[in-house]
Protein backbone atom coordinates (compact mmCIF):
# COMPACT_ATOMS: atom_id res chain seq x y z
CA UNK A 1 0.00 0.00 0.00
CA UNK A 2 1.17 3.73 -0.68
CA UNK A 3 -0.05 6.62 0.68
CA UNK A 4 0.86 9.73 -1.36
CA UNK A 5 0.38 12.81 0.07
CA UNK A 6 1.39 16.22 -1.38
CA UNK A 7 4.07 15.30 -3.58
CA UNK A 8 5.37 12.84 -0.55
CA UNK A 9 5.63 9.36 -0.83
CA UNK A 10 5.00 7.44 2.00
CA UNK A 11 5.77 3.09 1.34
CA UNK A 12 2.70 1.85 4.08
CA UNK A 13 4.45 -1.76 2.28
CA UNK A 14 7.79 -1.15 4.34
CA UNK A 15 5.73 -0.96 7.83
CA UNK A 16 6.51 -3.85 10.01
CA UNK A 17 4.17 -2.84 12.81
CA UNK A 18 2.44 0.38 11.61
CA UNK A 19 3.71 2.12 15.24
CA UNK A 20 6.52 3.90 16.44
CA UNK A 21 8.19 0.84 17.49
CA UNK A 22 9.50 0.55 13.79
CA UNK A 23 12.15 2.54 14.49
CA UNK A 24 15.06 0.38 15.34
CA UNK A 25 16.17 1.19 19.06
CA UNK A 26 12.78 2.48 20.07
CA UNK A 27 10.68 0.10 22.68
CA UNK A 28 7.40 1.20 24.31
CA UNK A 29 6.21 -0.51 27.67
CA UNK A 30 2.77 0.08 29.31
CA UNK A 31 1.48 -0.39 33.27
CA UNK A 32 -1.93 -0.82 33.46
CA UNK A 33 -4.47 0.15 36.17
CA UNK A 34 -7.62 -1.20 34.64
CA UNK A 35 -9.78 -1.34 37.72
CA UNK A 36 -8.43 1.80 38.92
CA UNK A 37 -8.23 3.67 35.19
CA UNK A 38 -5.02 5.08 34.84
CA UNK A 39 -1.47 3.85 34.10
CA UNK A 40 1.58 5.24 32.29
CA UNK A 41 3.39 4.31 29.02
CA UNK A 42 7.29 4.52 29.06
CA UNK A 43 9.50 5.19 25.11
CA UNK A 44 12.71 3.67 25.65
CA UNK A 45 15.82 4.05 23.44
CA UNK A 46 18.54 2.98 25.34
CA UNK A 47 21.52 3.82 22.93
CA UNK A 48 20.11 7.70 23.41
CA UNK A 49 18.32 10.00 21.51
CA UNK A 50 18.43 13.93 20.68
CA UNK A 51 15.59 15.11 22.65
CA UNK A 52 12.85 18.34 21.43
CA UNK A 53 9.68 19.30 23.19
CA UNK A 54 6.68 21.60 23.05
CA UNK A 55 4.56 22.48 25.55
CA UNK A 56 1.24 24.19 24.57
CA UNK A 57 -2.20 24.72 26.08
CA UNK A 58 -3.05 26.43 29.46
CA UNK A 59 -2.53 23.53 31.84
CA UNK A 60 0.35 20.86 31.28
CA UNK A 61 2.52 19.13 33.78
CA UNK A 62 6.08 17.92 32.65
CA UNK A 63 9.46 16.95 33.77
CA UNK A 64 12.92 17.43 32.80
CA UNK A 65 11.67 19.59 29.58
CA UNK A 66 13.62 22.60 30.42
CA UNK A 67 17.29 19.87 29.26
CA UNK A 68 15.80 19.72 26.11
CA UNK A 69 16.06 23.50 24.92
CA UNK A 70 18.90 23.96 23.09
CA UNK A 71 20.83 26.48 24.51
CA UNK A 72 21.52 23.73 27.25
CA UNK A 73 24.24 21.15 27.63
CA UNK A 74 22.42 18.04 27.86
CA UNK A 75 22.71 16.32 24.17
CA UNK A 76 20.81 13.10 24.74
CA UNK A 77 17.41 11.52 26.43
CA UNK A 78 17.30 8.00 27.36
CA UNK A 79 13.22 7.45 28.09
CA UNK A 80 10.09 9.62 28.09
CA UNK A 81 7.31 8.94 30.60
CA UNK A 82 3.73 9.63 29.76
CA UNK A 83 1.50 9.31 32.99
CA UNK A 84 -1.66 9.38 34.31
CA UNK A 85 -2.16 10.78 38.41
CA UNK A 86 -1.79 14.20 37.24
CA UNK A 87 1.33 15.61 39.06
CA UNK A 88 1.33 12.91 41.22
CA UNK A 89 2.04 10.57 38.52
CA UNK A 90 5.38 12.41 37.67
CA UNK A 91 6.89 10.17 40.46
CA UNK A 92 7.07 7.49 38.09
CA UNK A 93 9.49 8.77 36.59
CA UNK A 94 11.74 7.97 39.46
CA UNK A 95 10.99 3.96 38.91
CA UNK A 96 11.87 4.48 34.75
CA UNK A 97 15.52 6.14 36.39
CA UNK A 98 15.59 3.22 38.72
CA UNK A 99 15.61 0.22 35.43
CA UNK A 100 17.64 2.36 33.38
CA UNK A 101 20.36 2.75 35.97
CA UNK A 102 19.98 -1.20 36.63
CA UNK A 103 20.95 -1.43 32.88
CA UNK A 104 23.92 0.96 33.09
CA UNK A 105 22.03 2.94 30.58
CA UNK A 106 22.45 6.98 31.09
CA UNK A 107 25.27 9.23 31.15
CA UNK A 108 28.23 8.31 33.33
CA UNK A 109 29.33 10.83 35.73
CA UNK A 110 32.31 9.45 37.44
CA UNK A 111 30.98 6.19 39.34
CA UNK A 112 27.63 7.25 38.51
CA UNK A 113 25.06 6.27 35.32
CA UNK A 114 22.29 9.14 35.05
CA UNK A 115 19.54 8.43 32.56
CA UNK A 116 17.21 11.59 31.02
CA UNK A 117 14.01 11.31 31.35
CA UNK A 118 11.67 13.93 30.69
CA UNK A 119 7.78 13.25 31.53
CA UNK A 120 4.54 14.55 31.00
CA UNK A 121 0.91 13.70 32.61
CA UNK A 122 -2.47 13.64 32.08
CA UNK A 123 -5.45 13.80 34.33
CA UNK A 124 -7.69 11.16 34.82
CA UNK A 125 -8.47 11.48 38.34
CA UNK A 126 -12.04 10.82 39.24
CA UNK A 127 -12.87 8.78 36.20
CA UNK A 128 -12.80 5.77 38.61
CA UNK A 129 -10.42 6.36 41.41
CA UNK A 130 -8.64 9.81 42.71
CA UNK A 131 -6.15 7.70 45.03
CA UNK A 132 -4.46 5.56 43.19
CA UNK A 133 -2.23 6.93 40.86
CA UNK A 134 1.08 6.01 39.01
CA UNK A 135 4.28 5.64 40.74
CA UNK A 136 7.91 4.44 41.15
CA UNK A 137 7.02 0.83 41.22
CA UNK A 138 4.96 1.66 38.06
CA UNK A 139 7.29 3.35 36.01
CA UNK A 140 9.63 0.25 36.89
CA UNK A 141 6.90 -2.39 35.36
CA UNK A 142 6.48 -0.25 32.42
CA UNK A 143 10.31 -0.91 31.98
CA UNK A 144 10.12 -4.43 32.45
CA UNK A 145 7.03 -4.63 29.78
CA UNK A 146 9.04 -2.82 27.29
CA UNK A 147 9.10 -4.48 23.49
CA UNK A 148 10.15 -3.12 20.14
CA UNK A 149 7.19 -5.25 18.85
CA UNK A 150 3.30 -4.53 18.30
CA UNK A 151 1.77 -2.05 20.89
CA UNK A 152 -1.48 -2.67 23.07
CA UNK A 153 -3.38 0.43 22.17
CA UNK A 154 -6.55 2.14 23.12
CA UNK A 155 -7.37 1.55 26.52
CA UNK A 156 -3.92 0.71 28.05
CA UNK A 157 -0.73 2.65 30.01
CA UNK A 158 -1.04 6.35 29.96
CA UNK A 159 -4.55 5.98 27.93
CA UNK A 160 -6.21 4.02 30.34
CA UNK A 161 -8.15 6.98 31.95
CA UNK A 162 -7.57 9.41 28.88
CA UNK A 163 -11.14 10.63 27.61
CA UNK A 164 -12.59 13.53 25.21
CA UNK A 165 -15.29 15.06 24.17
CA UNK A 166 -16.15 17.03 27.47
CA UNK A 167 -17.45 20.31 26.37
CA UNK A 168 -21.22 19.34 27.87
CA UNK A 169 -19.54 17.00 30.77
CA UNK A 170 -17.80 14.10 31.69
CA UNK A 171 -21.52 12.18 31.82
CA UNK A 172 -21.37 13.37 27.54
CA UNK A 173 -17.37 12.36 26.86
CA UNK A 174 -15.96 9.78 25.60
CA UNK A 175 -13.23 7.19 25.62
CA UNK A 176 -10.10 8.45 24.39
CA UNK A 177 -6.72 6.39 24.66
CA UNK A 178 -3.27 6.18 23.67
CA UNK A 179 -2.49 4.87 19.97
CA UNK A 180 1.03 5.30 17.71
CA UNK A 181 1.08 5.07 13.88
CA UNK A 182 4.66 5.29 11.54
CA UNK A 183 5.26 6.28 8.38
CA UNK A 184 8.50 5.47 6.26
CA UNK A 185 9.84 7.73 3.70
CA UNK A 186 11.33 6.72 -0.01
CA UNK A 187 14.87 7.06 1.34
CA UNK A 188 14.58 5.01 4.56
CA UNK A 189 13.82 7.32 6.95
CA UNK A 190 10.98 6.61 9.17
CA UNK A 191 8.84 8.63 11.25
CA UNK A 192 6.82 7.30 14.12
CA UNK A 193 4.15 8.77 16.99
CA UNK A 194 2.62 7.55 20.14
CA UNK A 195 -0.03 9.65 21.72
CA UNK A 196 -1.84 9.38 24.84
CA UNK A 197 -5.54 11.43 23.48
CA UNK A 198 -6.96 13.48 26.28
CA UNK A 199 -8.63 16.34 25.62
CA UNK A 200 -11.42 18.66 26.04
CA UNK A 201 -12.40 18.73 22.19
CA UNK A 202 -13.68 16.22 20.05
CA UNK A 203 -11.45 13.98 17.58
CA UNK A 204 -12.45 14.50 13.92
CA UNK A 205 -10.96 11.75 11.30
CA UNK A 206 -8.76 14.97 9.35
CA UNK A 207 -8.88 13.05 5.98
CA UNK A 208 -12.91 12.31 5.37
CA UNK A 209 -14.16 15.37 8.35
CA UNK A 210 -16.02 12.77 10.10
CA UNK A 211 -16.40 13.04 13.98
CA UNK A 212 -15.26 9.74 15.49
CA UNK A 213 -15.86 10.92 18.96
CA UNK A 214 -17.06 13.91 21.22
CA UNK A 215 -19.82 14.87 23.68
CA UNK A 216 -22.15 12.12 22.65
CA UNK A 217 -25.55 13.24 21.43
CA UNK A 218 -28.84 12.75 23.74
CA UNK A 219 -31.11 11.07 21.26
CA UNK A 220 -28.98 8.38 18.60
CA UNK A 221 -25.50 7.31 18.63
CA UNK A 222 -24.08 10.04 17.26
CA UNK A 223 -21.06 13.01 18.13
CA UNK A 224 -21.53 16.90 18.74
CA UNK A 225 -19.42 19.20 16.94
CA UNK A 226 -17.39 20.79 19.59
CA UNK A 227 -16.38 23.84 17.88
CA UNK A 228 -20.35 24.23 16.63
CA UNK A 229 -20.97 24.73 20.58
CA UNK A 230 -18.15 26.35 21.62
CA UNK A 231 -19.08 29.06 18.70
CA UNK A 232 -23.24 29.23 19.37
CA UNK A 233 -22.80 29.52 22.71
CA UNK A 234 -24.26 26.08 23.85
CA UNK A 235 -21.60 25.48 26.56
CA UNK A 236 -21.43 26.60 29.83
CA UNK A 237 -18.52 28.77 30.58
CA UNK A 238 -17.18 26.23 32.89
CA UNK A 239 -19.17 22.78 33.38
CA UNK A 240 -18.94 21.25 36.91
CA UNK A 241 -17.81 18.32 36.04
CA UNK A 242 -15.38 18.63 32.52
CA UNK A 243 -12.62 17.34 34.65
CA UNK A 244 -9.01 18.44 33.40
CA UNK A 245 -7.18 17.26 29.92
CA UNK A 246 -4.25 17.06 28.43
CA UNK A 247 -2.76 14.75 25.01
CA UNK A 248 0.74 13.82 25.41
CA UNK A 249 3.12 12.55 22.98
CA UNK A 250 6.02 12.33 20.98
CA UNK A 251 7.26 11.77 17.59
CA UNK A 252 10.51 9.62 16.89
CA UNK A 253 12.60 9.34 13.84
CA UNK A 254 15.90 7.25 12.53
CA UNK A 255 16.80 10.89 11.15
CA UNK A 256 19.87 12.11 12.28
CA UNK A 257 18.98 15.76 13.76
CA UNK A 258 20.58 17.99 15.62
CA UNK A 259 18.57 19.52 19.35
CA UNK A 260 17.36 23.06 17.29
CA UNK A 261 15.57 20.46 14.76
CA UNK A 262 14.11 17.99 17.42
CA UNK A 263 12.38 20.92 18.85
CA UNK A 264 11.17 21.78 15.78
CA UNK A 265 9.81 18.03 14.87
CA UNK A 266 8.14 18.38 18.00
CA UNK A 267 6.85 21.84 17.60
CA UNK A 268 5.16 20.77 13.96
CA UNK A 269 3.84 17.91 15.33
CA UNK A 270 1.02 19.50 17.05
CA UNK A 271 -0.05 20.37 13.58
CA UNK A 272 -1.45 16.60 13.64
CA UNK A 273 -2.97 16.64 17.07
CA UNK A 274 -5.04 20.22 16.10
CA UNK A 275 -5.84 18.63 12.57
CA UNK A 276 -7.69 15.74 14.61
CA UNK A 277 -8.48 17.17 18.05
CA UNK A 278 -10.97 20.09 17.91
CA UNK A 279 -10.65 22.34 19.69
CA UNK A 280 -6.86 21.93 20.92
CA UNK A 281 -4.34 23.68 23.03
CA UNK A 282 -7.44 25.42 24.68
CA UNK A 283 -6.84 26.82 28.37
CA UNK A 284 -7.99 23.36 29.61
CA UNK A 285 -5.50 21.53 28.36
CA UNK A 286 -1.68 21.15 28.51
CA UNK A 287 -0.75 19.49 24.88
CA UNK A 288 2.89 18.22 25.45
CA UNK A 289 4.79 16.67 22.14
CA UNK A 290 8.18 15.87 22.29
CA UNK A 291 10.35 14.94 19.56
CA UNK A 292 13.42 11.49 19.68
CA UNK A 293 16.39 11.06 16.93
CA UNK A 294 18.13 8.03 17.11
CA UNK A 295 20.47 9.04 14.86
CA UNK A 296 20.69 5.78 13.04
CA UNK A 297 19.80 7.32 9.37
CA UNK A 298 22.50 8.92 7.07
CA UNK A 299 20.42 9.99 4.75
CA UNK A 300 20.45 13.61 4.29
CA UNK A 301 17.39 15.60 6.02
CA UNK A 302 14.78 17.42 4.54
CA UNK A 303 12.86 19.14 7.48
CA UNK A 304 9.93 20.09 5.62
CA UNK A 305 9.38 16.30 4.45
CA UNK A 306 10.45 14.83 7.64
CA UNK A 307 7.76 17.63 9.62
CA UNK A 308 5.06 16.76 7.37
CA UNK A 309 5.63 13.25 7.97
CA UNK A 310 5.79 14.08 11.63
CA UNK A 311 2.17 15.42 11.69
CA UNK A 312 0.68 13.10 9.53
CA UNK A 313 1.90 10.23 12.10
CA UNK A 314 0.69 11.77 14.42
CA UNK A 315 -2.86 12.39 13.46
CA UNK A 316 -3.53 9.09 12.58
CA UNK A 317 -1.79 8.00 15.99
CA UNK A 318 -4.46 10.06 17.80
CA UNK A 319 -7.51 8.24 15.60
CA UNK A 320 -5.69 4.68 16.03
CA UNK A 321 -5.57 5.83 20.23
CA UNK A 322 -9.73 6.81 19.97
CA UNK A 323 -10.91 4.11 17.85
CA UNK A 324 -8.91 0.82 19.40
CA UNK A 325 -10.65 2.06 23.52
CA UNK A 326 -12.77 0.28 25.22
CA UNK A 327 -15.33 2.05 27.27
CA UNK A 328 -14.32 2.48 30.97
CA UNK A 329 -15.70 3.80 34.46
CA UNK A 330 -19.20 4.27 32.67
CA UNK A 331 -17.61 5.91 29.60
CA UNK A 332 -18.15 4.23 26.52
CA UNK A 333 -15.81 4.38 23.59
CA UNK A 334 -16.85 5.50 20.20
CA UNK A 335 -17.12 2.05 18.56
CA UNK A 336 -19.45 0.80 21.72
CA UNK A 337 -21.59 4.01 21.21
CA UNK A 338 -22.18 3.87 17.47
CA UNK A 339 -22.59 0.19 17.84
CA UNK A 340 -19.83 -0.40 15.46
Amino acid sequence: MHLRVGSLLFLGAMKVHDGITDIDGIEVGHHTHLAHATGCTVVICRRGAVGGVDVRGGAPGTRETDLLHPSNQVQQLHAILFTGGSAYGLAAAGGVMRYLEEQGVGYTVGANVVPIVPAAVLFDLNLVASDVRPGPDDGLQACRFSTSGILLQGTAGAGTGATVGKALGMGRATKGGIGSASITLNDGIVVGALVAVNAYGGVVDHRTGEIIAGPRCEVGSGFHDTTKLLIEGQVPERTPDTGENTSIGVVATNATLTKPQANHLARVSHDGLALTIRPCHTPRDGDTMFAMATCASSASVDLTQLGTAAVEATAQAVLNGVLAATGLGGVPSAKEWRGV
